[in-house]
């Protein structure tokens, strides 16, 4: 009872019998069959000195011997790597002669106060007595503690019932030097957890057995099934207690320590980091000479080219600014655009240099790359502060592309967005960066100035930006209110004040000017989706049947969708419902082709995806907006995966039709604009003008215009972790999309009819790594998921009667998924064992059940059609 940590009896030796386990595996699998070893040695613990002043100040020498590594489970001989290979020659002379020298603890009140060891041995060994020694601190009594141990400086919780300790560590608690990163959005990252606990049984004061174990798990958190696992485990356990040596005399540690052997030197009991160096690895050059052919433009939909990308990205992490710029000049043409999207989502400073020093803004003859650079920088998964500071001063400089000076403002916007959402609102550069896109708007003159700037805050989504949005919602008009409108719609309800909703209101009820239609709409979807009042409801529901012939259509049937759907505001639409004077069937019957429709893509346990597709149409039959939106939530984060609108105004002259109320002084436009994966991006012109109108609609082949096309690091996880046994680990998960889409709009004058199509074509591949590296040993286990999918997006519509006819379809064609996951377990020699497991299915295609109205109309335009209407011109 006189001490408060274990103690040892003089002039004894106790001998233990220590092993090591650590397992690989996926998270619902059985240890038999995991990937993994077992080190197994005896260890010698004897007592050297106890302080004369303090029973409970003592120094004990421990000694490894008689190391043995083998397999953790059982195998036959043709598959254990081990098999026939002595100790000495897994673990390496010099290795074994450094794991077998003893170490020195002072242990006051049972916590380790120094740990001593030999200066020069390597890190690995010297990590593996750290986590040996780790195992001899222990408190007596109940309780919590802040303890430094292997792991660091972690949150400790003691539970002492008679002869049995258990000591559990809060491992999310450690402080240590952490190395990894994450993804920025939640859906695409991974969750992971970890966990440790130690059972310590004593016996006459000291102990008798010990039982550690630590588990790390990561989940994939766009489908859980794909998952990983260490286990780490630790048995110490007393074999007999025999005749030692006796003590040392002395007052004072150090020159005890001096006695015993000079070379001593106390060292940090936490883990030093360590990595075992690649012998065989190619350079970089070597690896994308064995990949480039993968990546041409034309292979840029197939599975092969995302597992290319990521795999290039891994490469290029670990190679120098020198080496990159080496491939980068020598490619060509067609290869560059992809070598710059890896380059950029590489995101390490080497990478970031060597891509600024390749591109030239004042030279307009290479901007095609200048916009694949500032896309995967929009894209980037853990941008840097360096990043959007290289960015801002490049946008001060001199840029030979309006457009690229367009699109490089658009993705500061998404860069401030990711930082700030990342605690970094306050680092120098976004507040440079907010401030120039800020003050900049305010002064600018011309229209396109305006517009740039106000797509950058629709990516930035500032809460201090909310009062310019508005003024310009209310008081400007053409594109440059919609950008403005279509911005307030993207941030959280919560942000939309009361300010924000009168506002809305004002626009929707045109309290103060006339308003075009698709910025009516807008602040009616804001409305609705930001916890409107009764009031709110009944005044849109009053409106519907006052308003332009297609408005009135598309306002219902929001507010059906509203109700099938179940959106958050359906209750209170609900309620409305209820009085006659809103719900009648005057307001509920009228005709129009205009639209608005949400449905499910997949719901499945972990994520679900949802689409909604609104199409709005001005009175004389001719497409005014169509909006086609993908969003991906699980239960507590939301992802916009995509948004491609469609974008034309005052072509009623073609038609020789009367423009809609507040719509007569449009300029004729068609144009495009994209949201990918919460980024906006630079919005495409078909044709500006009644001129450029008729000059594109003669020579219209119907071809697809290109939108976007390219390579996208979504997924990206790595976190390395330090076992308290000794070996370091390394979880890893990347996962790219190769993507192409396009879009074109056709007319056909003699057959009164247009057609729009958008076409998604997308090859998603998704890499998980996770190893154990012990300096003589890799235990891993590697999965990997492919998908390729084409989404396409058809309207057609017949305006030779009214109302005119539209027939919507969204199809999904037939799609291979394959999923594999090897584990291995390999020695420096070469050596290796490998276990692999694959599936390959195919999902059946559907097209999507749209309205049923939607239906029937599609059944009289494609019976109306001759054969000859699929002429073009």
């Amino acid at each position: 009872g006189h001490t408060t940590g274990p103690s040892l009896n003089n002039d004894k030796l106790y001998k233990f019998a220590y092993s090591a386990e650590v397992y690989v595996d996926q998270v619902k699998a059985s240890l038999q069959k995991s990937a993994g070893y077992r080190l197994s040695s005896g260890v010698d613990v004897n007592l050297l000195w106890r302080s004369p002043d303090n029973d409970d100040d003592q120094l004990i020498k421990i000694t490894i011997s008689d190391v043995q590594v083998e397999t953790v489970n059982e195998r036959p001989a043709a598959k254990n790597i081990f098999k026939g290979k002595n100790t000495e020659k897994i673990i390496g002379k010099e290795y074994l002669e450094a794991l077998q020298r003893p170490i020195v603890l002072e242990l006051v009140r049972g916590k380790v106060k120094t740990f001593y060891s030999y200066q020069n041995e390597p890190g690995f060994t010297q990590n593996i007595k750290r986590g040996l020694a780790s195992l001899f601190q222990l408190q007596l009594h109940s309780g919590a503690a802040r303890e430094v141990d292997i792991s660091g400086k972690c949150n400790t919780t003691y539970h002492v019932r008679q002869d049995q300790v258990t000591k559990i560590k809060d491992l999310d608690s450690c402080e240590i030097e952490k190395q990894g990163f994450t993804s920025h959005n939640r859906i695409l990252d991974v969750t992971t957890k970890a966990t440790s606990a130690t059972i310590y049984v004593l016996e006459d004061s000291f102990i008798k057995s010990i039982k550690a174990e630590e588990n790390y798990v990561s989940l994939l958190n766009s489908r859980r099934k794909t998952s990983a696992k260490i286990i780490s485990k630790q048995r110490l356990e007393l074999k007999s207690v025999q005749a030692g040596p006796g003590l040392i005399a002395g007052k004072q540690v150090a020159s005890i320590i001096k006695t015993l052997d000079s070379s001593y030197v106390a060292m940090p009991l936490v883990a030093e980091p360590v990595k075992s160096e690649c012998k065989k690895c190619p350079s970089l050059s070597e690896h994308w000479k064995s990949i480039r052919e993968h990546l041409y433009p034309e292979k840029l939909s197939k599975a092969e080219a995302a597992r290319s990308f990521l795999s290039f990205i891994q490469n290029i992490r670990k190679a120098t600014k020198e080496e990159i710029l080496q491939i980068i000049r020598s490619e060509n043409k067609e290869l560059l655009p992809q070598v710059v999207d890896a380059v950029t989502s590489a995101q390490t400073p080497a990478s970031l240099e060597a891509i600024l020093e390749f591109l030239d803004f004042k030279d307009a003859s290479t901007s095609a790359l200048q916009e694949r650079f500032l896309y995967a920088c929009g894209f980037a998964s853990h941008p840097s502060e360096t990043l959007l500071k290289s960015l801002t001063d490049k946008f001060k400089g001199d840029i030979a592309n309006e457009e690229i000076r367009e699109t490089l403002v658009i993705v500061m916007g998404a860069l401030i967005r990711k930082l700030c959402d990342r605690e970094g609102c306050k680092l120098p550069a976004v507040v440079e960066a907010k401030r120039l896109i800020l003050s900049r708007l305010e002064k600018a003159k011309k229209d396109d100035n305006v517009r740039m700037y106000l797509l950058a805050l629709k990516n930035a989504l500032l809460p201090e930006a909310i009062p310019l949005l508005l003024k310009y919602t209310e008081s400007e008009e053409g594109p440059n209110s919609n950008v403005a409108a279509t911005a307030l719609q993207r941030y959280d309800p919560s942000f939309l004040t009361k300010e924000v909703r009168e506002t809305m209101n004002r626009i929707y009820h045109q309290n103060h000017k006339v308003h075009e239609k698709t910025v009516r709409t807008t602040a009616a979807a804001i409305i609705l989706n930001s916890n409107p009042s009764y009031m709110e409801v009944k005044n849109i529901l009053l409106s519907i049947g006052e308003l332009p012939l297609e408005m009135n259509k598309y306002m219902l049937s929001m507010i059906q969708d509203i109700i099938n759907f179940e959106m958050p505001s359906s209750k209170i639409v609900r309620q409305v419902l209820k009085d006659m004077r809103a719900h009648n069937y005057d307001r509920f019957s009228k005709t129009g082709s205009s639209s608005a429709y949400s449905g499910y893509i997949t719901r499945g346990p972990d994520v679900s995806a949802t689409y909604s597709l609104d199409i709005l149409y001005s009175g004389s039959g001719i497409l005014r907006r169509s909006n086609m939106n993908i969003h991906v939530f699980d239960r507590n984060a939301e992802l916009h995966a995509s948004q491609v609108v469609l974008e034309a105004q005052g072509l009623e002259s073609i038609i020789a039709a009367t423009p809609d109320e507040g719509e007569e002084n449009l300029d004729s436009f068609a144009g495009m604009s994209a949201i990918l994966f919460d980024v906006q991006l630079r919005p495409v012109t078909f044709f500006q003008g009644y001129g450029d109108l008729m000059s594109k609609m003669f020579s219209a082949t119907g071809d697809l215009i290109n939108v976007v096309k390219g390579l996208i690091l979504l997924t990206d996880y790595s976190q390395e972790i330090q076992l308290q046994s000794g070996p370091r680990a390394s979880m890893e998960f990347l996962g790219g999309l190769a993507i192409d889409i396009s879009g074109g709009m056709e007319f056909s004058l003699w057959y009164r009819e247009s057609k729009t199509n958008v076409k998604n074509r997308v090859a998603m591949f998704i890499a998980g790594n996770t190893e154990v590296d012990s300096f003589f040993v890799k235990s891993g286990m590697e999965t990997t998921l492919e998908i390729e999918t084409t989404l396409d997006f058809i309207s057609t519509v017949q305006f030779s009667q009214y109302p005119f006819l539209v027939c919507m379809q969204m199809d999904r064609v037939e799609y291979p998924f394959r999923h594999s996951m090897t584990k291995y377990e390999s020695l420096p020699s070469g050596r290796r064992y490998t276990a692999k497991r694959g599936k390959a299915e195919l999902v059946a295609g559907n097209e999507f059940p749209l309205h049923q109205e939607n239906s029937n109309m599609c059944r009289k335009v494609f019976g109306t059609k001759s054969d000859s209407s699929s002429n073009w011109f």
